[in-house]
């Protein structure tokens, strides 16, 4: 018939002239419509394209008629398989199945299908349990090849959900053999609209196509034609050359003289031409649509065209014949209301709009099935009644899945060649589930551990010294205390600054001693507070930089003590830098050095606050420095003074009874020594224990601050406060030195100006003696020759200036010839001036 179509364009293609007598007519073919078949319409349309014919067809939906490049004078009115395969699969996604089958039709309309139906499910992560073609032709496929089909479904009876692409005939006797194989029920199918709605295949299979949902082309009745076709008899539609076959096979009837059909053939009654169509015995499908949208798209094109070439009444030149190329333009560009009152017009593929209806076989009652809309799909979104779905009458929903979802804290071990059928195995205490791979469990890193359903990792809350804890709480209140009465201390001092007892502790050194055990106390804030890089290096620095301000004002003490008495056995030389601005120097040298090692320890290894994971279920928020030993570079220093402090102290143990601080520097040093003993073990042991540890460190920072305050300046706040009367500068001199008049010394400490004359109980005049006294004083040493003009003899030492008897003494310095002293050795001082010890 297609060449029948171009025949009468052949002659307009090579040129020839075309005659014909009065009685026949010139047939010149513009367009086709049709065909229904997307195989007849591939064959068709490799034919017309050859002479440049633009085709419609109504319903050939293969996706491969999309390709322009093949098919350029193709074009259809019924949207391309390609949309229906993708409604399919949002069906087979909603219904929440992730196994199906597949069964095409041994087709160009199935076997495309198929191929953009598995890309899609691919990309859906949807598997394929069986896939099987159906035999086009129902005449060549016998009985075995449908159960064999089934039989190959039931090997995988986890696969309930099913996609039938194929015909009604091959679908009609493959729901025969569902039957047969006792699989009724067993499966739940998806059909495309090359079956569905279908008596063929649901007349006599009402059970085994229950429950099915298909995919239907949207389209509405066509305005008139069922009154028309309802009046049409064999009588007044002679044009039409297959009605007379039509109305056999509609009345079960042969007219007399028609030629023998597969369908007629049985029939024996003789139609008698009175028969008539009506409402209830013809059934209209609802393709028409599709139809008349082919027939009145070429009207619209050949309408454009005609205004565009002719723009006048009447067929012109131009026209005479139509060119196919002229025409299939104005054809991809027309845009009108059908009549069934929905818009239409070609897509970029020449396809037409993607509208479908979701249809649904249904038991609505028992024994009574009927097709019913549940929804659609419009321009690629699905829309579905799920409540109006019911693939089986009072049974659930069935499930398409080959496994079951593994439980919380469960990974998969897949089946060979089967990516959606898996064993479940348990992760471990401290495993998730892979987020990238459901097959494998992952240890969670390090400060994290597995939520309740082992899915994701949750991060361990930071542990770290809090300040409302009771480790911080005590250790605050600690310092809080020593910091309250070191500024007391520091008060009292300032007040009695010129007083001899403040002046004779040294007080520029006693000043640096106090700021830093300031510090040491004032440590413990920094050492509470929540660890970031800034309080880290903050605490780094601190740490060892207020033990040596406090150690390094002891040492440079004991140190000056030590060197003074020493130089006094070996001669009466002042010894060197003992002065108050020497000491100070000599006390920032040594402070410096500790702020040398800690910078270089900074600019080494920077400070950091880091996550520390004692055990798996710990995350400790620390300084980087609490977790090694490196804390120890920063106390190394000033233990290292606390030695030497502690070797001076016990070398300058027995020095004269006025020179007692001495001694309280060695009680001093020897009680930290026994704390920093107690503290090193006790900071290694407490590496799991954050808060232990940080107190540990604030408790013995604080306390050797006590001890040093409590030795060194509790004695002197007692004689200050308590003892005002002895704040006095005798009772602050040695008691074995007498510093003698003549010679004045100012430091920073005090003057000390005094005349001292030494005698001894018994004196032999004539007889000179000179003797030498060295006076001890906070920043001066006195020398002072004495010229005894007689013999003088002394067995007693003067211990006070209060205890003048026997001896006169004048002006001169000198002592009276033949003066015996039976008492006491008298000191006479012009001045009284404190002993700067």
């Amino acid at each position: 018939m297609a060449v029948d179509f171009i025949k009468g364009s052949i002659s307009n293609i090579d040129g020839a002239e075309y005659h014909c007598n009065k009685t026949q007519v010139r047939k010149v073919i513009s367009g086709v419509v049709g065909a229904a078949s997307s195989v007849t319409s591939i064959q068709v349309a490799n034919l017309l394209r050859l002479f440049k014919i633009p085709q419609v067809s109504f319903f050939s939906t293969s996706p491969e008629l999309s390709n322009k490049q093949r098919f350029e004078y193709f074009s259809r009115t019924i949207p391309s398989d390609h949309h229906q395969v993708k409604a399919m699969v949002e069906i087979v996604e909603r219904m929440g199945w992730s196994y199906i089958s597949i069964i095409y039709e041994e087709s160009n309309y199935g076997i495309k299908a198929f191929e953009v139906l598995e890309d899609l499910l691919i990309k859906k992560k949807i598997c394929i349990a069986v896939k099987e073609k159906l035999v086009k032709d129902s005449g060549i496929g016998n009985i075995s090849v449908y159960d064999n089909i089934v039989q190959k479904l039931q090997t995988k009876p986890r696969a309930k959900g099913c996609i039938i692409f194929g015909s009604d005939q091959e679908v009609a006797e493959l729901m025969k053999a569902v039957r047969r194989c006792n699989a009724t029920g067993a499966f739940s199918w998806i059909g495309s609209d090359g079956w569905s709605a279908r008596s063929l295949v649901s007349d006599g299979n009402e059970a085994e196509v229950e429950g099915t949902l298909s995919v239907q082309p949207q389209a509405n009745p066509v305005k008139g034609f069922k009154e028309y076709f309802l009046g049409l008899t064999v009588e007044n539609n002679k044009r039409n050359p297959w009605f007379v076959e039509f109305w056999e096979d509609h009345f079960s009837c042969r007219y007399t003289n028609s030629s023998n059909t597969p369908y007629n053939i049985r029939y024996t009654k003789n139609c008698t031409g009175k028969e008539k169509l009506t409402e209830e015995n013809t059934v209209f499908e609802d393709q028409l649509q599709f139809v008349s949208d082919a027939v009145m798209a070429f009207a619209y094109a050949i309408r454009d065209l005609h205004k565009a070439a002719c723009n006048k009444p009447g067929l012109c030149d131009a026209m005479k014949p139509t060119k196919g190329s002229d025409l299939l333009k104005f054809l991809h560009n027309v845009s009108f209301t059908g009549l069934s009152e929905d818009d239409f017009h070609f897509d970029e593929n020449g396809d037409g709009p993607a509208r479908y209806n979701i249809i649904h076989f249904k038991q609505v009652s028992p024994g009574k099935y009927q097709w019913i809309r549940v929804g659609e799909y419009l321009a690629g979104n699905l829309e579905l009644n799920m409540s109006d779905i019911q693939f089986r009458l009072g049974q659930p929903r069935p499930e398409s899945v080959c496994s079951l979802p593994c439980a919380v804290g469960q990974a998969k071990k897949y089946v060979e060649k089967e990516s959606c059928c898996w064993h479940c195995f348990n992760c471990t205490l401290y495993q998730i589930r892979s987020p990238f791979d459901p097959t494998q469990c992952i240890m969670c890193p390090m400060g994290e551990l597995p939520d309740a359903h082992h899915e994701q990792c949750i991060t361990i809350p930071e542990e770290y010294l809090q300040l409302n804890s009771g480790w911080a709480i005590g250790a605050m209140t600690f310092s809080s205390t020593g910091i309250l009465i070191t500024l007391f201390v520091f008060g009292v001092f300032i007040k009695y600054n010129t007083t001899p007892v403040v002046r004779a502790a040294g007080r520029e050194l006693s000043y640096a001693l106090l700021a830093g055990i300031l510090m040491c106390y004032s440590l413990t804030y920094v050492l509470v507070l929540k660890p970031t890089d800034i309080v880290c290096g903050v605490q780094r620095f601190g740490a060892g930089f207020c033990f040596t301000v406090v150690y390094a004002a002891l040492l440079t003490k004991t140190n000056r003590i030590s060197r003074i008495f020493k130089a006094g056995k070996q001669s009466a030389k002042r010894p060197i830098l003992i002065s108050p601005k020497s000491q100070l120097w000599i006390c920032s040298l040594l402070v410096g050095l500790q702020v040398l090692i800690n910078g270089i320890w900074i600019a080494i290894s920077p400070p950091r606050a880091i996550h520390h994971y004692p055990t798996r279920e710990d995350n400790l928020l620390v300084c980087s420095s609490y977790i090694d030993a490196s804390y120890m570079i920063a106390f190394t220093y000033p233990i290292l003074l606390i030695v030497v402090c502690t070797v001076y102290a016990v070398l300058t143990r027995k020095i004269p009874e006025a020179f007692n601080e001495s001694k309280h520097i060695g009680f001093t040093m020897y009680t930290t020594c026994i704390i920093w003993l107690a503290f090193v073990p006790l900071y290694f042991v407490t590496a799991n224990h954050v808060a232990l540890r940080i107190t540990s460190m604030s408790v013995t920072i604080s306390l050797s601050a006590t001890v040093t305050i409590a030795c060194l300046f509790f004695p002197k706040l007692y004689i200050i406060l308590i003892r005002p009367e002895r704040n006095v500068r005798q009772s602050l001199m040695p008691m074995r030195y007498s510093a003698i008049n003549n010679s004045s010394v100012t430091t920073g400490s005090g003057t000390m100006m005094s005349t001292v004359v030494v005698t001894a109980a018994t004196c032999d005049q004539n007889k000179k003696i000179q003797e030498a006294v060295s006076t001890v004083a906070e920043n001066n040493v006195l020398k002072e020759e004495v010229q005894l003009k007689d013999s003088c003899t002394q067995t007693s030492p003067a211990l006070s200036a209060n205890s003048l008897n026997g001896c006169s003494l004048d002006n001169t310095n000198k002592f009276n010839n033949n003066c015996n002293v039976n008492g006491p050795l008298s000191v006479v001082s012009q001045q009284n001036k404190d002993v700067a010890l």
